[in-house]
């Protein structure tokens, strides 16, 4: 175990989703290999057991949390995977980084620099075990303790990040979670902060603030498995069109389905099932060289 201890709440469904691609990475064709996710599943201090393999939980791939919604992100995670390698941008910002180990497991070029942003009490938990099982990586990465409903870009321009340079942010897993004017406020500032060439991925999760999305089993589950309820934790207001707002500051947007992706990568939910994963969206957006010069003003 380690001194640093993770905040119930958000900071718990972190390490709920590095449990996820735990048991992914055991899979003999996981979509994901991310050979220190369980690490931080060993090393957490919960009340609640969480399983590295599909073999230890009952119903095995048939449970509505670490079946069902453990392959929504496990490919959630692939895609944006894949977006950061695609992009090959010199700058990567996660924003709501979380336990999530890019910076290790991609095998970036040494020269691009990853910030990481997110809360005290993941951070800490992430670098200390980290360094307990002697990681230590090639590509700079620097962690940023900031929350996103504050001055973060402040935080990330102080820590040496160029808006000059091209970037990728990625918020994996964390936008749903905001309240709909600090979701607005995040995307305005990747938008003013990125150069021409940046590229940008990020989830919406459409019905989120509704009852039958609350109390379905694939959320309203979590209570007994990872010991955090995550609908309370979801913002529960309509989300913003956040896509729609990209697009008319000039950015190129790819908004889909779960479904498509899925079908492109061959593993992943079943797109035969009638449930809220049906209504999530993955958007991945780039922001083309024909926009220079345009900096939308901060809300």
């Amino acid at each position: 175990m380690t001194d640093a201890v993770l905040a119930e709440g958000v900071s718990t469904t972190a390490l709920m989703i590095t449990a996820m691609r735990a048991i992914e990475t055991r899979r003999p064709d996981g979509l994901v290999r991310d050979e220190y996710a369980e690490h931080f599943v060993r090393h957490a201090r919960s009340g609640v057991a969480m399983p590295t393999r599909i073999e230890d939980v009952e119903g095995g791939d048939a449970h509505p949390v670490w079946g069902r919604l453990g392959a929504y992100c496990a490919l959630r995670t692939r895609v944006f995977d894949d977006a950061v390698r695609t992009a090959a941008t010199p700058q990567v910002v996660l924003l709501g980084a979380g336990l999530d180990t890019r910076v290790l497991r991609l095998g970036l070029p040494d020269a691009v620099r990853v910030f990481e942003i997110d809360r005290a009490d993941v951070l800490a938990f992430k670098t200390e075990v980290l360094d307990a099982v002697g990681v230590s990586g090639d590509v700079r990465c620097d962690r940023l303790v900031v929350d996103l409903a504050d001055a973060w870009d402040v935080a990330l321009l102080d820590a040496g990040f160029s808006p000059a340079l091209p970037t990728t942010w990625i918020a994996e897993g964390v936008l749903p979670y905001l309240p709909r004017a600090v979701e607005e406020r995040v995307l305005g500032l990747v938008d003013r902060l990125s150069a021409p060439g940046s590229h940008l991925g990020y989830e919406v999760v459409l019905g989120q603030e509704s009852p039958e999305f609350r109390d379905h089993e694939l959320y309203s589950g979590t209570g007994d498995a990872i010991g955090s309820h995550l609908p309370s934790l979801l913002d529960d207001g309509a989300r913003p069109d956040s896509a729609g707002a990209l697009r008319a500051a000039g950015w190129e947007i790819d908004e889909r389905p779960v479904a498509d992706y899925t079908a492109r990568y061959g593993r992943g939910p079943d797109p035969s099932v009638d449930d809220p994963i049906r209504m999530s969206r993955w958007v991945l957006g780039s922001k083309p060289q024909a926009v220079r010069g345009h900096r939308r003003h901060e809300p």
